[in-house]
């Protein structure tokens, strides 16, 4: 035969190692193998038991002796992978981009602060202004005083500062309400709007039947009369709107003579005599007009304002922006709802906007997970129509891509178990703190007959192997403890026994520090290396563990907070 296949199946079994930080799936490699060796098909059991013993042996490896090893077997995988250039992504292009690029808006409304769901609008209109060239307005939408809250301005410059967005200019829609008044004026004068006093109820039932409004064939005289005591807060919250003339007899009730003026009694934070509202419909056209906004990107809940507004562009005869229409995102296992959101922190639920159970750019941010990664998840996802299910395992994967090649690693071991080692010399560990950056030196770690190890990895064992330290051999006592005894330092001989490779620290408190590990699916309590106090603010890696935010560290203890696998 050409081949041996186990030797076959041991570079390949390390290169996927070595290229996604697992091991793969048997049937990726087997298939690898059938593949460029047909004549093994006929052996396919007796190759799967082969496979099973190779993964194992790979399983047990770190990741530093993976590459050890493949670059001993096929440097030119190794290399291959080093030499791998940087994951394109592209989005389909716009229509009609002009000679000066394009003109795009991002705009949240100042309820509270940015979330995942915002982040999708948030990074396409990005990519696309910084693929063709333009402007970027941060334009916040805060017509509602309902919904307006002053230290929520902040919260959003903040979130699109982290997010890293390229704003160009930042516009406030309460700054614009002259403007907005000089076209619903114009509106009337042009007999394209009228001002209603008929409740709620009443004008449902003429829509519904399709009938026009007794209010609609006032005069424009008395509706400019109406409009300015409406300016002059002469009406009540509700008895009166200002409508726009559509087709009473549109299919679609919600665009028949729809409101695009109201009086709100409610304060706001930077109108303090404002009583007349525009709508939402309103007011963006007006917005993207003026403010010369060429390309809009949105959800698909949006299709019907697009032909809504469609009649306001028709009346002044504007042209409307290119409009993009992306699918729904649903995002499961975290909350999104702003009222919710607020309930929960007003109730003792949520310590904050960036407490870890929210979906919040603030605590994603406390996770550890970079903006990038969000971004790159984003623009993978696209602006296709098709609904779908956000994949919390795709934005973990890219920020994974993100720090893994750069954060420091160190041990960390949760509900700890303190085992005396039987017959074990005195031995300082020594590891890299980062495989893929030599210049970062070495951390180290001294046995002296006792460690932390997790209960679960001397579970059903007879040996392991502390990372970077020895081997052990393992019983369990009646009485749930374990005892543990000496078996050598030879890598060899625990490969051969395919022994568990686990994580450890020193009994010892001049070198570890108490560590409260946080996560969304609740905390646990142990310990790690007392270097890591260095690291408060960054992302680090606990082998075995996952990678973790610190968020405070001083001698007392270490708070992190859990990020992925």
């Amino acid at each position: 035969m050409s081949v041996d296949p186990r030797e076959f199946f041991l570079i390949h079994a390390l290169s996927n190692a070595v290229q996604h930080n697992n091991v793969p799936k048997a049937g990726t490699v087997l298939g690898m193998l059938m593949g460029k060796h047909p004549e093994f098909r006929s052996q396919a059991k007796e190759m799967s038991a082969i496979l099973a013993e190779i993964l194992k042996e790979v399983e047990a490896l770190s990741p530093e002796e993976r590459v050890a090893r493949l670059e001993k077997l096929a440097p030119e995988l190794l290399n291959a992978k080093k030499e791998k250039k940087e994951k394109v992504r592209e989005l389909r292009a716009l229509k009609n981009v002009g000679e000066s690029g394009v003109v795009m808006r991002f705009a949240p409304n100042p309820s509270g602060p940015l979330h995942l769901g915002h982040a999708r609008a948030a990074y396409l209109n990005d990519y696309y202004v910084r693929k063709y060239g333009g402007r970027y307005m941060l334009r916040i939408e805060d017509t509602d005083p309902r919904r307006v809250e002053p230290e929520n301005y902040q919260l959003l410059i903040d979130d699109t500062k982290w997010m890293g967005l390229n704003i160009t200019e930042t516009v406030y829609q309460s700054d614009r309400f002259p403007i907005y008044y000089e076209h619903g004026r114009k509106l009337i004068e042009m007999g394209a709007a009228y001002v209603c006093t008929c409740d709620s109820e009443s004008f449902k039932k003429l829509k519904d039947a399709k009938e026009e409004c007794p209010c609609r064939n006032r005069s424009v005289e008395e509706n400019l009369a109406m409009w300015e005591d409406m300016l002059a807060g002469k009406y009540a919250e509700g008895s009166v709107t200002v409508r726009l003339k559509t087709d009473i007899a549109h299919p679609d009730p919600a665009m028949r003579d729809f409101s695009i003026f109201r009086v709100v009694d409610s304060p706001h934070p930077k109108l303090k005599d404002a009583k007349v509202y525009p709508m939402m419909n309103l007011s963006v056209v007006v917005d993207d007009h003026l403010l010369g906004i060429t390309h809009v990107i949105r959800g698909k809940d949006h299709i019907a304002n697009t032909k809504t507004q469609e009649y306001i562009y028709n009346y002044f005869g504007w042209k409307q922006p290119e409009y993009s229409h992306y699918g729904r995102m649903s995002i499961g296992d975290v909350v999104l709802s702003t009222t919710a959101m607020k309930n929960g922190i007003r109730e003792g639920t949520y310590t904050g906007w960036d407490d870890i159970h929210l979906g919040t750019m603030k605590a994603i941010a406390r996770r550890g997970i970079l903006p990038e990664a969000i971004k790159n998840a984003m623009i993978d996802i696209g602006v296709g129509q098709t609904d779908i299910q956000f994949s919390w395992e795709n934005l973990f994967a890219a920020n994974k891509e993100l720090i893994d090649p750069v954060v420091n690693r160190y041990f960390c071991v949760t509900d700890p178990v303190k085992c005396v080692v039987r017959n074990a010399p005195t031995v300082t560990a020594k590891a890299l703190l980062n495989p893929n950056d030599e210049s970062k030196g070495y951390r180290e770690l001294k046995f002296s007959g006792a460690l932390y190890a997790d209960p679960a990895d001397l579970k059903d064992v007879t040996m392991v192997r502390f990372k970077d330290l020895f081997n052990a051999k393992v019983s369990a006592n009646a009485d749930g403890t374990f005892s543990l005894e000496y078996s050598g330092e030879s890598l060899e001989d625990a490969r051969k026994e395919k022994a568990r490779i686990v994580h450890w620290l020193p009994a010892d408190d001049s070198q570890i520090v108490k560590c409260l590990l946080r996560a969304p699916d609740g905390d646990k309590e142990g310990f790690c290396e007392r270097s890591v106090i260095k690291e408060s603010g960054k992302v680090v890696q606990f082998e075995r563990v996952g990678f973790a935010r610190i968020d405070s560290a001083d001698a007392d203890g270490v708070v992190a907070y859990f990020a992925h696998h």
